[in-house]
């Protein structure tokens, strides 16, 4: 019979070749200096991107809001929580049978045809005879459910539930020391803010008073060694004074960056009047408890826990024989078939003898990982139960130093008010007024200090018991809601409504 399909020898080659040479043309190919610069603006403009700007002085409850809302950690941890969960969602198509379908057309260039022949004689007792067309086209439609493959899924998918319910024990984790970072960082600013307008004029002072004592050393009119003292003194204020100005003009950039504000934004703080005490109104004596049911950490061992104790089930069904149940419909025009069309179903077992020779150690493996869980998770409750005494204990710590911090601000501010009142006009005058007034300035950033230090202790005493800055339902998830979400919650710790 004469072929039907020719095969062009040539351009076959041809082709070869190219994917050949295709194959050998792949090559790093590093960034560009335009791709970079155009990635950076891209991501500048998603990083500040959708953020409601800010409309005048920002409160407490505002900046963790912000910094909940918008701090880049925290959407890190929100996408992966997203992340699991579309895993989840993933994970529950593996529980499904496998429905296969299949459509093709086949041809060759000469006829399939056979023969057969005599296993005695070795003569062909058959002339050759074909049952294949050379062009047919084939459907099939299939349906597979494996019961072993099942089993070991649904183990699968509940792992994966248990590591969506982590995921979020993690973002919880990283809210609660989100707020602790910018309660701490919130009054740090304050006090800069407080601050920075009254050091320029004691430094525009301070050098006004080195420049004039510089001039009568220079005229003579005193004694060299006591003109030089007196410069010394001065230097010695301008370099503590400059050193404040540096740590003050760093505080408002660091809460800035935990709000996810662009670098370099101005913005004003509103923090309330005084200093108010920060009150957690949980008995001592139940914090143990409350940080036991609480902490992020311990119930994500918990889950770890169950997710190993799952691993030990799915690593024991591995061990049973597969059943495999199939089912499907079939066509193919070669007409030399009686029927074109049919439909069949089966039933196959299938078990790997040699899982009997190793599920001894499957299952001790198994059983070692939920183990390491537990432990783990025992490990951790004896870490909490000394972070919360720990964490105790440096609250009142930090509210002793701020009441001693308190006192010496107020010494410092009466010496202030006497030297001013009692200096004359003259070098040795404004010397001690300069003093007193560096003195005063440092009192009162240390108080600032001293307070941020107390709110921060607050906030790690707050996330060592594992309580959460905002409720799980809350109104909405613009900034107002949060911030007054927030806000409601400090006043219920405040009222004891923590446990």
């Amino acid at each position: 019979m004469p072929s039907t399909l020719v095969f062009p020898k040539k351009a076959l080659a041809a082709a070869l070749g190219t994917l050949i040479l295709a194959g050998c043309a792949v090559h790093p190919r590093p960034l560009t200096l335009e791709q970079r610069r155009a990635t950076l603006a891209a991501d500048s403009q998603v990083m500040f991107n959708g953020q409601t700007p800010v409309s005048g002085p920002i409160t407490l409850d505002e900046a963790m809001a912000r910094a909940l809302k918008y701090n880049l950690d925290h959407r890190v941890k929100m996408m992966e929580e997203a992340l699991a969960q579309q895993q989840l969602d993933l994970s529950s198509f593996d529980l499904l049978p496998q429905l296969t379908a299949a459509a093709g057309y086949t041809t060759r260039d000469n006829v399939l045809a056979s023969s057969s022949q005599d296993i005695v004689t070795g003569q062909q007792s058959l002339v050759p005879s074909t049952s294949s067309e050379q062009n047919a086209r084939r459907a099939d439609l299939g349906m597979s459910w494996n019961v072993l493959d099942f089993g070991v899924s649904y183990y699968g998918a509940r792992q994966q539930a248990d590591r969506v319910l982590a995921a979020q024990q993690r973002r919880r984790k990283v809210v609660q020391l989100l707020m602790q970072q910018t309660r701490e960082a919130y009054w740090q600013a304050a006090g800069a803010q407080k601050l920075q307008a009254q050091i320029e004029p004691l430094l525009t002072q301070a050098q006004q008073a080195l420049g004039d004592s510089q001039a009568i050393e220079k005229q003579g009119l005193k004694d060299p060694l006591q003109s030089l003292g007196y410069q010394r003194e001065l230097l010695s204020l301008v370099l503590q004074l400059e050193s404040i100005r540096d740590e003050l003009a760093q505080a408002k950039p660091k809460l800035a960056s935990i709000m996810n504000l662009e670098p370099g934004r101005q913005f004003e703080l509103a923090p309330p009047d005084g200093f108010a005490e920060p009150r957690l109104a949980i008995a001592p004596e139940k914090m143990e408890e409350t940080a036991l049911l609480n902490r992020p950490e311990l119930i994500e061992a918990s889950y770890n826990e169950r997710i190993g104790l799952n691993e030990t089930h799915k690593a024991m069904a591995k061990l049973l024989p597969g059943i495999e149940l199939s089912a499907g419909a079939h066509y193919d025009s070669n007409h030399f078939l009686v029927n074109n069309e049919w439909r069949d179903a089966g039933l196959q077992v299938s078990w790997n003898l040699l899982n009997l020779l190793s599920a001894r150690h499957i299952k001790a493996a198994a059983k070692a990982q939920y183990d390491l869980a537990r432990e783990q998770r025992l490990a951790l409750n004896m870490a909490v139960l000394t972070q919360v005494h720990v964490a105790y204990i440096d609250y009142a710590s930090r509210k002793q130093q701020f009441e001693w911090t308190q006192q010496l601000n107020d010494v410092e501010q009466r010496i202030l008010e006497h030297t001013r009142n009692a200096t004359a006009a003259n070098a040795q005058g404004k010397l001690s007024e300069i003093r007193a007034a560096t003195g005063a300035l440092m009192a009162e950033l240390r108080l600032y200090q001293s307070y941020a230090a107390y709110q921060g202790a607050y906030g790690q005493m707050v996330a060592t018991l594992g309580l959460d800055p905002v409720p799980a339902t809350v109104v909405g998830h613009d900034l107002p809601s949060l911030e007054k979400a927030i806000h409601e919650t400090g006043q219920q710790w405040s009222e004891g409504a923590a446990q």
